[in-house]
């Protein structure tokens, strides 16, 4: 098996891989990675070839951590791996891990780090890379755990798995005149994100509201901002990332602390799942509620009253080479 370095020459082979094959998502594309400002990360993408036709493609970046050179996922996306061929064999992804432990040691890194989309997130079911790298010595460097929920057919079914409680908020944010709408009102949101980041976690958002407009510019299809809005005011908001056909992610969750008693939130995540059913679309994530595998627990209690469980987001890491 040969690898290549990806260059911009590329992408035009990349983008198509991607959309065609085992895995591939929203931030596996270069239209994604190369929205962040030139100069951030150290881009070292992979691309796998096996008698002259590409198996495989590695979004990737080159780090240093603690003096030591690290090969990582690219840290522009919530996560990344390899993108494989829909047919590949448990034989040659066996290879593929092999192939990139000898780049990585014919490159002088110290070490690889590579972030795995939930299972849900392909297409053909297959755990065929995770004992491939576990097999050639990486190790879990980081599990966390993603709140999935399985969509339903229609959204009166979707709703009937919703806890009681939360069926109530929907209905109790109805009687007080909450509307859900599309928006592209994005500094509206990010006034509340950053409000709530800041009092809540003392933290900013991962992304300057610049980058969020841009992304939303790139992907006008992809990255949709659903508002709740009370008296032409937004309350809440949530940006969902289409990250393939079948799943849409929660990318950023947030309201305004003052109207917390109109149970905004729950109404707009009702309204999306509709959205998204509509769509064809099986499931929903509502992205991590481990940080460093520490729980919240209440964030995880309030994904579960929707009807959502826990599956993990797996970092695995060969220390060293």
């Amino acid at each position: 098996m040969e690898v290549k370095h990806f260059k911009k020459s590329d992408t035009k082979t990349w983008e198509l891989f991607v959309s065609q094959n085992n895995k591939g998502t929203l931030f596996h594309t270069r239209r994604f990675l190369n929205y962040h400002p030139a100069g951030r990360f150290k881009d070292h993408s992979l691309m796998f070839f096996e008698k002259g036709k590409m198996v495989a493609l590695l979004p990737a970046a080159e780090i240093t951590n603690h003096n030591r050179k690290m090969l990582v996922s690219h840290p522009g996306a919530s996560f990344g791996s390899f993108v494989t061929s829909e047919n590949i064999s448990f034989r040659n992804t066996m290879e593929l891990v092999k192939t990139l432990k000898s780049y990585a040691s014919e490159h002088e890194f110290n070490g690889v780090r590579t972030t795995l989309p939930p299972a849900i997130y392909r297409y053909q079911p297959s755990n065929y890379l995770d004992f491939s790298l576990l097999k050639n010595g990486f190790t879990y460097y980081r599990r966390e755990i993603s709140s999935i929920l399985l969509l339903e057919k229609s959204i009166d079914k979707t709703l009937a798995r919703f806890h009681p409680s939360h069926r109530q908020a929907v209905r109790k944010a109805q009687r007080s005149g909450v509307q859900i709408r599309e928006s592209d009102d994005f500094e509206s949101f990010y006034r509340i994100l950053k409000k709530n980041l800041k009092i809540r976690h003392g933290v900013e958002p991962t992304h300057t509201l610049e980058e969020l407009c841009l992304l939303n510019e790139l992907f006008p299809d992809q990255v949709v901002l659903h508002s709740a809005i009370l008296d032409n005011k937004m309350i809440a908001g949530v940006v969902n990332f289409i990250v393939n056909p079948k799943i849409i992610l929660a990318f950023y969750i947030s309201h305004d602390e003052h109207f917390q008693e109109s149970r905004p939130l729950n109404l707009l995540f009702s309204s999306i799942f509709e959205w998204a059913i509509q769509k064809g679309v099986h499931a929903f994530d509502f992205g991590i509620f481990t940080v460093k595998e520490e729980p919240n627990f209440g964030l995880a209690r309030f994904k579960e009253n929707f009807g959502a469980s826990g599956i993990f987001r797996d970092t695995l890491e060969l220390h060293s080479i």
